[in-house]
């Protein structure tokens, strides 16, 4: 069994198995007290067909994986839904940060873009976030600032931001873990 931190951080690129470790780690803590809860905060949006094919497969694969994991979709208001559902018997697992930080700067036509303050601010009030949860928290995202760098200014401005908010959640979190073909490495463990 995989005893989870009070905060863990994965990330990794894409398909690297990042949110089949923390449904792993979700699986073991429901399966150490019939008392546990596990929460997904799930990020991802549903703007396109293809989006919501993945969603639904994803939802699907997690069913059959982890069957008691109770999902809530919060595509903005994270910290939020965070500080309502932490709690000492719930792992929170947030999938994931990447999707979180895009429906911020990025966001669906509907959706009004943050200005760069807001989204260092809400960067800031997770990390405080993760720091007072009262339970075991869990989050996935991606490190995509290994590859070439990108050519429109949005874009590096979103690669930059990503790689500024994936070094202070890891700061924040005791246990961090890089993802790479479905293997863990672990970078630090202050547990």
């Amino acid at each position: 069994m995989v005893e989870p931190a009070h905060s863990t951080f994965i990330l990794g690129g894409q398909r690297s198995g990042k949110s089949r470790w923390a449904e792993l780690l979700s699986r073991d803590w429901l399966a150490a007290a019939p008392v546990h809860r596990a929460v997904m905060i799930a990020t991802g949006q549903a703007c396109d067909e293809e989006m919501r094919e993945r969603i639904a497969r994803h939802q699907s694969d997690r069913a059959d994986r982890v069957p008691g994991m109770v999902t809530v979709e919060e595509p903005r208001a994270l910290v939020d839904a965070l500080r309502r559902h932490s709690d000492p018997q719930t792992l929170v697992i947030v999938d994931c940060l990447t999707l979180w930080l895009t429906n911020l700067m990025m966001p669906a036509a509907t959706a009004q873009v943050l200005p760069e303050a807001d989204v260092l601010a809400a960067g800031e009030a997770l990390c405080d976030a993760i720091a007072t949860a009262t339970g075991p928290v869990v989050l996935v995202g991606n490190e995509i600032g290994l590859g070439v760098i990108p050519m429109g200014s949005e874009v590096r401005a979103f690669v930059d931001t990503l790689g500024r908010l994936n070094q202070r959640v890891a700061a924040s979190c005791q246990r961090v873990t890089l993802m790479a073909a479905g293997l863990p490495l672990t970078l630090k463990d202050e547990t």
